[in-house]
């Protein structure tokens, strides 16, 4: 049975934490190091030509809807926010802007703080989808834009920077770490990605909770074979918009 706190958080990631650090001190590491050095490198490439591929095919896809964007509400076509990378360093993250500008982020920080606490009941009820219901400051457009996930096409500029990576955990944004629980803090081992784990096991359907397990799960098994499995499992995942809002 899996140990858990007063809290009901299991200690289990403590435990990981314990025999990492003792497996790191092994004979074995300098092995493991360099095979770790070089699937980053392979992936690092994987990254950039397929980044910088899929940048030329939907270049005029993306041209119209920034166009779009203009025409039909006052503001820039393309949202910059801080985000937090690897080693929790901030970087600045982009998307088509999907809500009407000047818009209060106070509810977003505080549905943040209450998903990442385990409250979902502030969360849109329908479809078990975690998200803030009835969200009047999204355009119609970006309500499109955010069903079909095109408003996540700028950040191939983040991989081909080397801020993010194709597959990963979703970035957070500062706020959002600012209440992490300690054993969340494993997500910022490795490059944020476009899509991951989590993003074909239910992306919104899940809680905080159940991503971060899944996102410290692909921090473990990570391969150049997984990266590329979850990639092409993204695709059906976006084209049926299963957890998407």
């Amino acid at each position: 049975m899996e140990a858990t706190s007063k809290e009901g958080v299991s200690s289990l990631p403590w435990e990981n934490n314990r025999v990492r650090a003792l497996y790191l001190l092994s004979l074995a590491q300098p092995a493991v190091a360099r095979r770790r050095r070089l699937y980053a490198l392979a992936k690092r490439m994987m990254d950039f030509a397929i980044a910088a591929l899929l940048l030329l095919l939907f270049a005029p896809l993306m041209l119209v809807i920034a166009l779009v964007i203009k025409a039909t509400s006052p503001g820039p076509a393309i949202l910059v926010q801080e985000r937090v990378g690897k080693g929790g360093k901030v970087f600045f993250f982009y998307k088509f802007r999907s809500m009407y500008s000047n818009s209060d982020n106070a509810e977003d920080e505080r549905y943040a703080r209450e998903y990442i606490h385990g409250n979902h009941q502030a969360a849109a009820p329908q479809g078990g989808v975690f998200k803030p219901a009835n969200d009047k400051r999204i355009t119609p457009v970006g309500r499109w834009l955010r069903k079909t996930s095109l408003d996540e096409l700028p950040q191939l500029f983040n991989v081909l920077k080397g801020d993010m990576s194709l597959v990963g955990p979703r970035p957070s944004m500062p706020y959002e770490v600012d209440v992490y629980k300690p054993w969340h803090f494993r997500r910022l081992e490795v490059l944020p990605g476009i899509t991951g784990l989590a993003q074909i096991r239910g992306r919104s359907s899940l809680t905080f909770r159940e991503i971060v397990s899944i996102d410290l799960e692909y921090i473990e098994r990570r391969s150049l074979l997984l990266d590329l499995a979850i990639l092409l499992k993204t695709l059906p995942v976006v084209l049926s918009a299963r957890g998407a809002r």
